[in-house]
């Protein structure tokens, strides 16, 4: 599978690079036709600081108190933190950068000592991949009940434009890798043509069948 191998680098900033796996991959929500490998931006501390420049351009205009990091964007959110900081509406602030925790249903919950970084403040929600939107729309339940205000959503890489009428400012989109696509499982055509599954998929990599 590793053969297939293919590097993408940002229009924007050729430093800033992931790999892309053609083939059959099973996520918990969908199928998908390609793996994205995020893991140099959300391992890289030069290459995540690169992919923070890039997206804090969008946001030199929206203040923002929080920024909510999912699946391994912890980085990321740090340096994400730094840019919106040093420029634009944000600049000079201290600007919170947490995790929410994951609780034996699988719901997002914050302790009570980390809530005050949420309630009534306004939020950035950083996520590592956006195929269908929801995870992002979990996010959103999490944030309405501890009272967050959702104002910006940003995305290492995403297929969606937008959620919950919020628009996703991502370094790649589904435009730099031509020919993505999701599916539901039922609705797979790579399923129904009988091309086998290569690999379970989540926020943390892929485990081959």
């Amino acid at each position: 599978m590793e053969s297939r191998v293919q590097t993408i680098e940002s229009r924007k900033n050729k430093r800033v690079k992931i790999d892309i796996i053609p083939g059959h991959f099973a996520t918990n929500h969908s199928h998908i036709n390609y793996y994205v490998d995020l893991t140099g931006i959300k391992t890289s501390h030069k290459m995540a600081k690169a992919a923070a420049d890039q997206l804090a351009g969008s946001y030199v205009g929206t203040y923002i108190d929080t920024i909510i990091c999912l699946e391994g964007t912890e980085i990321l959110g740090a340096f994400l933190a730094e840019c919106l900081s040093s420029g634009g509406i944000n600049v000079n602030s201290d600007i919170s950068v947490i995790t929410p925790e994951l609780n034996s249903n699988n719901q997002m919950i914050f302790r009570d000592n980390i809530q005050k970084n949420i309630w009534g403040k306004r939020v950035l929600l950083l996520i590592s991949s956006a195929s269908t939107g929801k995870s992002i729309n979990r996010a959103i339940e999490c944030l309405r009940y501890y009272n967050g205000q959702l104002v910006a959503i940003s995305a290492i890489f995403s297929a969606i434009d937008s959620a919950n009428g919020i628009d996703v400012h991502a370094v790649f989109t589904r435009d730099d890798i031509p020919g993505y696509d999701t599916y539901k499982s039922v609705d797979c055509p790579m399923c129904k043509g009988g091309q086998k599954v290569d690999a379970l998929v989540n926020s943390f990599g892929y485990s081959k069948i």
